[in-house]
């Protein structure tokens, strides 16, 4: 197995390692909410450090936002690992807070990420595609909650959670597109 495909295969097992354990509401368990949350989170940012070289010839600027916002999601999820552990109704309602700002913080850079992903056509273009339409749903969802004109929905998350499940399972099966990862060296 060559670098690059043991690359995606670590990145899709990330992927699907930062949705499977993410967090709990659980008092009782302190200690494990905050090391999932802790490893949710570090999960995030190797994924942007590990995607970086294969999204940076298809554009450097917004690949450095990627990296940068995906930093900012992990750390945010870091924190809230961290008072979720400490545990005090003041910190579990920042901690509530931190989650916002997380929805907020995830849909630009899976925006970028999948806008990138179609341009690089390491993937297929119908997984890009859907990763972009799930991405703007999101953006959109977060405005009119933001906005207070919708409570919020989780059921509207669902597109983007499916797709970047799809996509860890495509990426461990078939990894990135070999054509195009010889066009982009």
């Amino acid at each position: 197995m060559n670098k690059n495909r043991k690359t995606t295969v670590v990145i899709g097992v990330l992927i699907l390692l930062a949705y499977s354990i993410l967090g709990t509401n659980n008092p009782e368990a302190k200690i494990q909410g905050m090391l999932l949350e802790i490893i949710s989170g570090l999960s995030v940012i190797a994924i942007a450090v590990l995607m970086y070289p294969y999204l940076t010839p298809y554009g450097n600027r917004l690949t450095k936002w990627y990296l940068f916002l995906k930093g900012l999601e992990g750390i945010l999820m870091i924190v809230a690992g961290v008072l979720f552990f400490i545990h005090t109704p003041l910190l579990l309602a920042l901690r509530d807070h931190i989650y916002l700002i997380h929805g907020y913080i995830f849909a630009i850079p899976a925006l970028i990420f999948y806008y990138l992903l179609y341009l690089s056509k390491l993937i297929p273009p119908w997984l890009s595609i859907w990763g972009i339409i799930a991405a703007i749903l999101l953006v959109i969802v977060n405005i009119l909650e933001l906005m207070t004109i919708i409570s919020p929905l989780e059921i509207l998350y669902l597109p983007i959670v499916l797709n970047e499940v799809v996509l860890a399972i495509w990426l461990i099966v078939k990894g990135f597109n070999s054509q195009s990862l010889r066009a982009s060296c």
